[in-house]
């Protein structure tokens, strides 16, 4: 039995670089960019007009002209319309171009316009103002989003703005999550009273759509010979095998077996954790990854999160990856000396402090209260009595801010 550290680290250094590929630029969101997105002009790319106004030159009001003629108006899209001289002005929308013979925009509120001409009503007007000019934000050529960040609705915003139509994304592995048992039906069937329906495995394949991942399912009988040629298969044709029960000290529980009698190196077979000790985890020489999970479905969710996802995250690119504190609401005891993963529910306190309440559940087959916590607080081994204020590690599972 290995520590949750250690089971940690023997993981990640299974990261794996699973290589780039490119998609659309509408469908890599939540995606790792694989490569610097450039600018393919200046940004903005053009002297834009930032409010509905007049656009005057500076130097007739400086010496005193407060009327301008208007001569035009100009909209957003619109060729420029260029000032004839210094007694005129252009009526110009937001996002407009500047007319190169311009240099001041002077906003409605502080006009009165009428039969044609302009009045200005305010001597606080400054030489370029509400004006973005070009080439403020960003120059053509510059980088404009860092390889090896999420792409989220914001770079997706600048993909479109420079023309990227296609973006280079890291490449995802092929994962399957299997399920084992005969108590398990599938979810439209009526289990008869000591069956249950299959929902670990919907729930593993939810969580990894989160990270772009769409697995694929699996179910496997109690069935040695069936599993035997199920997992082979498996071992071939995926990056990933994540399996779900089969990996504790039941009569039928053969998982374990059936992996080593495939070749699947084991790199450690349980952990001092609670929910999920009886985790397992190996390497097979094809190159897939073995993820096998403890069934009940707090302690599917806990090595998920503890484990699989930030193997995923590192492999996708993200070496660095954002640990997330919070302050414990309550008083706790836990007594056996394993690392225990307490269910809560995040809120923020007055002070901005991430706030950790305890949701304790019936257990790790209690899946109803997932539905109601947030988070894993991750507390200590060393440990037996947690005081109300103490900081510990918490794996969020929903999302934090929305």
């Amino acid at each position: 039995m290995v520590l949750v550290e250690e089971a940690e680290a023997i993981i990640q250094a299974q990261a794996r670089d699973y290589g780039t590929e490119r998609l659309p630029f509408e469908q890599a969101l939540g995606r790792l960019l694989a490569a610097d997105l450039k600018a393919d002009r200046d940004l903005p790319p053009y002297n834009r007009v930032a409010m509905d106004g007049i656009a005057i030159r500076f130097s007739a009001f400086e010496s005193g002209r407060r009327s301008f003629t208007i001569s035009a108006t100009q909209a957003a899209g619109d060729q420029p319309v260029e000032l004839q001289d210094a007694a005129e002005c252009v009526e110009i929308m937001t996002g407009a171009a500047l007319p190169a013979t311009a240099d001041t925009v002077i906003r409605y509120e502080d006009l009165e316009l009428q039969q044609g001409v302009a009045t200005v009503l305010t001597e606080a007007v400054h030489k370029g103002q509400h004006i973005h000019w070009k080439g403020k934000d960003k120059k053509q050529h510059d980088v404009v989003a860092e390889a090896n960040q999420l792409i989220t609705p914001a770079l997706v915003s600048m993909a479109a703005a420079v023309g990227a139509t296609e973006l280079p994304v890291k490449k995802l592995p092929k994962v399957v999550v299997v399920s084992t048992g005969d108590e398990l039906v599938e979810v439209h069937e009526q289990p008869l009273p000591y069956q249950i329906r299959r929902s670990n495995s919907y729930m593993v394949k939810a969580a990894l759509e989160k990270y772009g991942v769409q697995a694929e399912l699996l179910h496997i009988p109690d069935d040695l010979a069936a599993a035997r040629e199920q997992l082979q298969l498996c071992l071939q044709q995926y990056d990933a095998v994540i399996l779900s029960g089969g990996v504790s000290m039941g009569k039928y529980d053969y998982v374990p077996q059936v992996l080593e009698e495939l070749q699947v190196n084991r790199l450690f077979h349980k952990v001092r954790q609670k929910p999920g000790k009886p985790f397992w985890f190996g390497t097979h020489a094809a190159g897939a990854l073995v993820f096998a999970l403890p069934g009940n479905p707090v302690s599917t969710f806990v090595c998920l999160h503890r484990y699989f996802i930030p193997w995923l995250l590192a492999s996708a690119g993200q070496v660095q990856q954002q640990k997330v504190h919070a302050v414990l609401a309550a008083d706790l005891t836990f007594n056996p000396p394993l690392q225990y993963f307490l269910q809560v529910r995040l809120s923020i306190n007055g002070r901005g402090q991430l706030l950790a309440t305890p949701l304790e559940g019936n257990g790790s087959g209690d899946f109803a209260n997932l539905v109601e916590a947030d988070a894993f607080l991750e507390l200590p081994r060393e440990q037996s009595s947690f005081s109300s204020g103490e900081v510990y590690r918490a794996w969020p599972f929903k999302q934090l801010f929305s």
